[in-house]
């Protein structure tokens, strides 16, 4: 009882109705729930999901057993409220520092029942929650022959039990906010309380929410739980004001957000429908004609770019990118600002098609340049190191952290040159300083009258040094990355060339002004 005998499920604040552990089957069999002609629509779309996959994530993997080694495995009960339910309540993080995910948690993360049966949710986070054990139906666990049939039966005849599994909450910002919404405090980092990702509030706080206006509020079931058409039994909704019983959709249980990588990794069924939709989603080509009206149109982060009409040939040509989160309903980027990557990639091209400039690049074991503009967080231990593995039961504070908040805008700048010439001047030797000034003509080739700047929003879910760090740089793996918009702008060259004064050392020598 590491942290008490009264808290089986500490540092996690997840608890039961009971106080006590639950069957771990009692909280399974998903798959069950799309096999008596009810809710196999439903199912296909929570199988490639980040609820489903949430405890069988390599990564998630890793990062826990990294934590069970330095702290023991109840630590890692923090993670399991929100990542492995099924686990946590079963008991199975309490005792070995391997095998820390039962099969049944493994497999469904977060699966049908344990949405379906919180019945208290709290705004604190760090899956503050009360989880009930739902009841089961005769045979119900069956998966074939006559208890199957039976169960099947019943369930169809007799829904009353059945029905407690749907629940008004469901539908609450509060509700999501029991596990999107984590903070660390002194049980976990042993040195104080420190806010980490927060959803809820970066919400509540725009001008997303508008209380006791639903016809101006935009919720987060209505985003990433949009409405798809449907033919199953859960179709209709009388308590939405833009709905009716008979409409014939149902709430998509892809929860469509940015995870663009582990699905294609662990090659989940229709994973690829999910990462063309997760793809759709940040670009800002996700239509949801329901809250039309309330929404936004185009990117979800609006750019543009501020250059100058023209520039002569020497000059520096300023180049200003101005990003705004137009359709985000929170921060962007959001979640673990420690492993995402959102970041600025640009290119300045003259009419041939040569690069003169760059930033944002990656190179070839898919590292993004040194000095590219990204938003991000740089969290810290308490002796001021940086947390770079999402090693973070030890994060005690936040040395650096952009993002974008809704509504509102960040901007980068470049100096960029603009060459004098398109052609190399013909060696000659050195003149000695202070002794004599050469002059020679450096050959001008005609043509070069204008540049294209080319700026590009990208993202990727995980950074490759986690990756390499979990998995090893031999595993070959580096995360999806997705253009979300792009700006263009054009700069004409003038003719003549920019006059470069000069002023004479002080032994008469003529150097360059300002230098």
């Amino acid at each position: 009882y590491y942290y008490g005998e009264d808290r089986p499920f500490a540092p996690s604040l997840a608890v039961t109705t009971t106080g006590g552990a639950f069957d771990a089957e009692s909280l399974a069999g998903s798959m069950t729930c799309g096999t008596a002609n009810c809710h196999s629509q439903i199912l296909e779309e929570w199988i490639p999901s980040a609820h489903r996959y949430s405890a069988m994530d390599p990564l998630f993997q890793k990062v826990q057993s990294v934590m069970a080694e330095q702290n023991g495995p109840e630590s890692t009960r923090y993670c399991g409220g929100c990542h492995d339910p099924i686990s946590l309540f079963s008991g199975t993080k309490n005792i070995f520092a391997e095998n820390l995910t039962g099969l049944h948690g493994y497999q469904e993360g977060v699966s049908c029942l344990v949405c379906h049966g919180v019945r208290e949710t709290d705004l604190q986070g760090n899956a503050n929650y009360v989880m009930t054990q739902p009841s089961t139906y005769l045979w119900q666990w069956q998966e074939e022959g006559l208890g199957k049939f039976v169960s099947d039966f019943l369930i169809r005849t007799y829904p009353d039990e059945h029905l407690e599994l749907s629940k008004r909450m469901f539908k609450a910002p509060e509700y999501c906010a029991a596990c999107h919404k984590q903070f660390i405090d002194q049980e976990v980092n042993r040195v104080g309380w420190v806010q980490l990702q927060n959803q809820y509030d970066n919400w509540k706080a725009s001008h997303w929410f508008v209380e006791g206006d639903p016809t101006k509020t935009v919720e987060c079931r209505e985003c990433h739980m949009p409405l798809v058409a449907s033919s199953d039994p859960a179709a209709g909704d009388a308590t939405d004001y833009n709905r009716t019983p008979d409409d014939g959709k149902h709430r998509s249980h892809r929860f469509i957000a940015a995870n663009s990588m582990v699905p294609a990794m662990l090659e989940l069924p229709g994973y690829e429908e999910q990462l063309l939709q997760t793809e759709q989603w940040l670009q800002g080509k996700f239509e949801i004609p329901e809250i039309a009206e309330k929404w936004r149109d185009g990117p979800v982060v609006e750019l543009a770019l501020e250059t100058p009409d023209s520039v002569a040939k020497g000059e520096t040509m300023p180049i200003r990118l101005v990003m705004t989160a137009n359709k985000v309903g929170h921060d962007f980027p959001t979640g673990p600002l420690d492993i995402i990557q959102s970041w600025v990639e640009i290119h300045v091209f003259d009419e041939q098609g040569n690069e003169i400039f760059s930033s944002g690049t990656r190179d070839e074991k898919h590292f993004i340049e040194p000095g590219s503009f990204l938003f991000k967080a740089e969290p810290v231990d308490q002796y001021g190191n940086l947390i770079d593995r999402h090693n973070l039961w030890e994060m005690v504070g936040v040395r650096y952290r952009r993002a974008l908040f809704p509504g509102y805008s960040d901007t980068v700048e470049y100096m960029v040159d603009c060459p004098t010439t398109m052609a190399p001047g013909e060696p000659r030797d050195l003149a000695k300083y202070g002794e004599e000034v050469q002059d020679f003509e450096i050959p001008y080739k005609e043509g070069v009258a204008q540049y294209q700047v080319v700026a590009k929003l990208m993202y990727r879910k995980v950074d490759q040094f986690l990756i390499n760090f979990l998995l090893g740089e031999d595993s070959g793996l580096t995360a999806p990355v997705i253009e979300m918009n792009r700006a263009w702008a054009t700069i004409d060259v003038l003719d003549e060339t920019a006059r470069v004064e000069t002023r004479e050392d002080g032994d008469g020598s003529p150097v360059p002004a300002g230098g």
